[in-house]
């Protein structure tokens, strides 16, 4: 009887520390996608559950809850997912793109300036003075809390989750100026979105370039030179990074040209489509 007792109080007990384990591993794995949307004169975030959005009450970025209103996704304008402090950006972090040069000892980071972010649908503007203008599809950190001087082995916790991002870059400029600033900032040249998903594993997506429907650029995230980790720590110990900036981190293989009329789609595997149509900005008159 006493053994019979015994054999049901380890089945129990193991049975707990199973559901307990599964549920942990659950919670862990749990993946949630947050957009920043527009209706109106309102301007919140929000949960997506199938064709819908759940509204939250709060902040992001710190405490917030779900609330019982529900808006159809069809039927908001979606935002730039945060408006960061600053757009850090990776050049050279896939070897498909680096060709025969060296991969860089540390994760070579540059600036891209908050206003050149356009969300999901809106249209990249080619300036006047630039010949040739490129796509450059890539996976964007989204930065969840203030992170300095971050180890590498805590850095995740400091991600809130990644989205899509289109680094567009006037290649004559990146060649010819001194510094960067209008070659990868100029107005509209940083698509991002749609959306922010946590919850996936950032280190091993898929991620495709189609311009016009054809594809362009194609690698998985895996081939990163640079990690998520690696670039959040790295990052963290020369500049403080806020809640909702954003890490652009570099664009694999080889790259085309974008003209007025085309359609430019970034598609990150688990996190959604990121599309905008192409412009050309009218020459000043005089």
């Amino acid at each position: 009887m006493k053994r019979h007792l015994l054999a049901i109080a380890i089945v129990c007990l193991l049975a707990a520390i199973f559901s307990a384990g599964a549920g942990g591993l659950s919670a862990e794995r749990k993946v949630t996608k947050y957009v920043r949307f527009q209706v109106g004169d309102t301007i919140a975030y929000g949960i997506v559950e199938g064709e819908s959005i759940r509204q939250i009450e709060g902040d992001l970025f710190g405490s917030w809850k779900p609330t019982d209103m529900l808006r159809p996704l069809s039927g908001v304008k979606l935002l730039v997912p945060t408006t960061p402090s600053k757009v850090l950006a990776l050049a050279g972090n896939y070897k498909s793109h680096l060709g025969e040069k060296a991969a860089p000892k540390n994760p070579e980071l540059f600036f891209k300036v908050p206003s050149c972010l356009i969300a999901q649908g809106e249209t990249i503007v080619i300036p006047p003075g630039t010949a040739k203008v490129d796509h450059e599809g890539e996976l964007v950190i989204v930065i969840g809390r203030r992170a300095r001087k971050v180890p590498p082995g805590e850095a995740m916790k400091y991600v809130l989750g990644v989205t899509c991002g289109n680094d567009v870059s006037a290649r004559d400029w990146q060649k010819n100026d001194v510094q960067w600033w209008r070659a990868k900032g100029s107005d509209t040249f940083g698509p991002c979105g749609p959306g922010i998903v946590s919850g996936i594993n950032y280190g091993d997506l898929l991620l495709t370039v189609r311009v016009n429907g054809q594809v362009k650029q194609q690698q998985r995230t895996s081939d990163l030179v640079f990690g998520v980790a690696e670039i959040v720590s790295f990052a963290s110990h020369y500049v403080t990074l806020e809640p909702g900036d954003l890490i652009y981190t570099g664009t694999p293989g080889t790259t085309t040209q974008i003209k007025p009329g085309d359609v430019v789609e970034v598609d990150l595997e688990g996190v959604g489509v990121l599309r905008n149509p192409v412009a050309a900005k009218p020459k000043p008159k005089g």
